[in-house]
């Protein structure tokens, strides 16, 4: 059974920019396994097993996106009443005020603010509403979060 990723429009731009990056790479690397097999010997060469690493993680990269590009699924914009996949969240602590869009997997980054549906704080927080609380254990303890804001 194939795996269906849930990505958001600007996450699917992204992708398709990294793997025209990642192809456009692919010669230069082969320019380097051939200059790397110039210098003879391959079993003591370090320049040309680093240029098969590279090729290798390329190759795989490219590989992956490519299943992502092909098995993902666009989310639409999330509920305004009710938070879900697409949804920008302006959550309050105690302490301060924080803003996630919620994302699949794929696309998720918490230090640009993008955190998983299958992420702990994604979890507690799909199907909250505004002025609604949502209780979040972390290693530094529980942390409640009040939904201020849903776009």
């Amino acid at each position: 059974m194939k795996k269906i990723y849930q990505i958001t429009k600007e996450g699917q731009k992204e992708l398709e920019a990294e793997l025209e990056q990642l192809k456009g790479r692919r010669g230069e690397i082969a320019d380097k396994i051939a200059e790397a097999r110039d210098y003879g010997d391959l079993s003591e060469n370090a320049e040309y097993d680093a240029a098969r690493e590279d090729q290798g993680i390329v190759e795989t990269r490219i590989a992956e996106i490519e299943d992502i590009l092909v098995n993902a699924e666009l989310i639409k914009g999330g509920k305004k009443d009710e938070v879900g996949l697409g949804s920008t969240v302006e959550l309050k602590t105690d302490k301060k005020t924080v803003k996630y869009t919620v994302v699949g997997p794929v696309e998720a980054d918490p230090l640009e603010g993008k955190i998983s549906n299958e992420s702990p704080i994604g979890e507690a927080l799909v199907g909250k509403k505004v002025g609604e609380s949502a209780a979040i254990s972390t290693p530094k303890g529980e942390i409640k979060y009040e939904v201020i804001t849903i776009s």
